[in-house]
């Protein structure tokens, strides 16, 4: 019997929506991985939810900062959402965001190697603070974008403290229209992608990993239906291409009035403010997007918030 466990199930299920019978049997048959348990739930159709559960190994926040024509985003991990709420750490976060600003690329060593405003280094900045407030702390990731005419606008969804938070958004909008319309046309572009979760600006764009991925699971649906080969294949096309529609911020549906692709919001704001409008970048960091949380790690939280 394949090597897996009840918290396992769980997982599987609060990724899928599956059923408990259906989680465990896909488990068995996957030999305990939980990936591609959760690509046969999706190929059989019983999966409710392609993404993962919300539920993450990091806590911490995602800084954002804008100076110019550039803006950086920059998420620091800590082991509980308690140290989130800290005021030391928040200051951390800004204030190392704020240094994120000055670099180069999206280097997180060379952020860390970079000097911090109250002296040493922002490295050295962290380790103090690990001491002190006695909870491992990481700088995990950044990334810049910019413009060369235009605007970066930031949008931080539920904001803890200002330009701090679980979600963090950029929108880089290159024109000469307009600063004050286009920071109007940036916040509303950053509520749709905090929203909607774009994986790449255009589908060229898109991970060819996850295309692959997208490509085996619609080709085992293909098959399962039984239909000639030739209608298999513009199945899996279709699949594709609805895949690639749905996850490409370009060719997304706008939130806001749930109709309109956001190329052409895009187009139709540079005819109104009279100049041409190109979405040329944007950043969207969720707070641990890709980690998640060890069911162990969980547990002892709770025991520990519950005195056990």
């Amino acid at each position: 019997m394949a090597a897996f466990t009840a918290a396992d199930v769980k997982a599987l299920r609060e990724k899928t929506g599956a059923g408990m019978m259906d989680a465990k049997k896909a488990l068995e048959a996957a030999e305990g991985d939980i990936e591609a348990a959760v690509d046969a739930l999706r190929a059989k159709g019983l999966a409710t939810a392609q993404k993962k559960s919300s539920r993450t190994a990091a806590e911490g926040l995602v800084g954002i900062a804008v100076e110019g024509t550039k803006g950086v985003a920059v998420e620091v991990n800590s082991e509980t959402d308690f140290v989130a709420k800290n005021d030391k750490f928040q200051d951390f976060v800004r204030k190392t965001t704020q240094v994120a600003l000055g670099t180069d690329g999206d280097d997180v060593e060379m952020l860390k190697a970079a000097g911090y405003p109250d002296g040493g280094s922002v490295a050295d900045k962290l380790t103090d603070n690990v001491a002190t407030i006695g909870e491992n702390q990481q700088i995990r990731r950044m990334k810049t974008v910019s413009v060369t005419n235009g605007v970066i606008v930031p949008y931080m969804h539920n904001a803890v403290a200002p330009d701090l938070g679980k979600i963090g958004v950029l929108v880089a909008l290159e024109s000469e229209g307009d600063k004050a319309k286009l920071e109007d046309l940036g916040k509303k572009l950053g509520m749709h992608i905090a929203a909607a979760f774009p994986q790449a600006l255009t589908a060229d764009g898109l991970d060819a990993d996850v295309i692959a991925r997208e490509r085996a699971i619609a080709q085992e649906k293909a098959a399962e239906s039984g239909k000639p080969e030739n209608v298999q294949e513009k199945m899996v096309e279709g699949a594709i291409g609805k895949y690639a529609k749905e996850n490409a911020l370009l060719s997304q549906i706008y939130v806001i009035d749930n109709k309109t692709p956001i190329s052409q919001v895009v187009e139709q704001a540079g005819k109104d403010i009279g100049a041409k409008v190109e979405l040329v970048d944007y950043v969207r960091f969720q707070l641990g997007e890709g980690i998640e949380k060890e069911e162990s790690d969980f547990a002892a939280e709770v025991a520990a918030a519950v005195g056990g």
